[in-house]
């Protein structure tokens, strides 16, 4: 087991978003993403990737595929590894997301028990 403070991953920086890596096990990364009110997160994919992003502070705009969708504190997205997405902190705070890039090792690891 390994356990780590979300607190110490949420830091902001004027010039550019920050990017702090909590885990990294085999083909899953965790991670935070911190902006400060108008920077943003380019257009790009993640292909043969399923991506988990959770709005942790303040709020923003992700764009998949061209289309715009506000994300606040608390709100959760999936987005699939062929799909183009961008963020940009559209609010007048500080946002930080909680992102996971991750594939499922098997079908059975997704089942309902």
């Amino acid at each position: 087991m390994e356990k780590k403070q979300l607190n110490e991953a949420v830091q902001y920086l004027e010039e550019r978003f920050t990017k702090k890596v909590l885990f990294q096990k085999g083909e899953s990364v965790v991670f935070v993403l911190n902006f400060m009110p108008g920077q943003t997160l380019p257009t790009h994919k993640h292909p043969g990737t399923d991506v988990y992003i959770l709005g942790l502070e303040g709020s923003g705009t992700m764009t998949v595929d061209g289309e715009d969708t506000p994300l606040g504190q608390g709100e959760v997205l999936h987005i699939g590894g062929d799909e183009a997405f961008a963020y940009k902190n559209s609010g007048d705070t500080p946002a930080s997301l909680h992102v996971v890039l991750c594939k499922v090792p098997s079908p059975i690891y997704a089942e309902e028990i």
